[in-house]
């Protein structure tokens, strides 16, 4: 039985978290301990360590840096490699991590400075492939077309992208070394060209991906689709792209 001078122990929890001081500086890694709470995840870990940055050598060092919004795994800010699988750490439950926890960030994109990362490439392949409607000056025209209800239902899953960079980060054909466009931006190519407004500029997004970087830069490994974490079809999309792709091909060579 414990007495009033018995002092339980009280379960800690390891981070060997990746820093970066900046851009050009080289990464390296530093190691924080802290006292285990029942449902933390990995963001509510960091702002732990952001209001008391005291390492595991008990010395004073700089908040460790990131990205969040949502906290709910819907805006992707806060992507990055835990225990080496590229995923949302809102989502990631301390309960469910082996430990010590590896914090790293995602390596497919620059490194502003520790987990924060620059994504402009995965935006830039969105800009690419116009990947939304464009509806300038059509406010007041009433509605516009119905989708039908059993598009409308798979295209719905395509909707649930939320930039988060993860199929990139998965992707081996997302490097340094390649200019290809990723799974992310070929699946909205699929939900917007299957828009009823959408479609205008279907021909337009399909050219874009049939460009140097485009859809023929996949290589069919299937890591994007294991690793989205909200489930969304992508190699399908990609399959569905490729058709289309060459079906086009083969009406501009008939010149239909």
């Amino acid at each position: 039985m414990a007495t009033a001078e018995t002092k339980i122990p009280v379960k800690k929890v390891k981070f060997i978290i990746t820093r970066q001081d900046d851009p050009k500086s080289a990464p390296y890694t530093e190691e924080f301990e802290l006292d285990y709470r029942p449902g933390m995840n990995v963001i509510s870990a960091l702002m732990e360590i952001q209001r008391n940055p005291v390492n595991l050598k008990g010395e004073h060092t700089a908040p460790v840096c990131w990205e969040s919004n949502c906290l709910e795994e819907v805006c992707g800010a806060c992507s990055m490699v835990i225990n080496g699988k590229p995923r949302q750490a809102c989502a990631a439950l301390i309960d469910n991590l082996e430990q010590p926890i590896r914090v790293e960030p995602m390596r497919t994109f620059p490194v502003v400075r520790d987990l924060i990362i620059d994504r402009s490439r995965m935006f830039n392949a969105l800009k690419r492939v116009k990947a939304w409607i464009p509806i300038d000056g059509t406010y007041d025209l009433g509605p516009g077309p119905r989708m039908a209800e059993k598009k409308r239902q798979w295209a719905y899953e395509l909707s649930k992208c939320m930039t988060c960079g993860v199929c990139l980060e998965a992707c081996p054909n997302v490097n340094e070394k390649t200019d290809f466009i990723g799974p992310a931006a070929i699946s909205q190519v699929r939900l917007f060209n299957a828009h009823p407004t959408g479609e205008m500029n279907a021909e337009e997004r399909l050219e874009a991906l049939m460009e140097d970087g485009g859809i023929e830069g996949c290589g069919n490994s299937q890591n994007c689709v294991r690793a989205c974490p909200k489930g969304i079809p992508l190699t399908t999309s990609i399959a569905e792209m490729n058709k289309a792709t060459s079906k086009h091909m083969f009406k501009r060579w008939l010149g239909v």
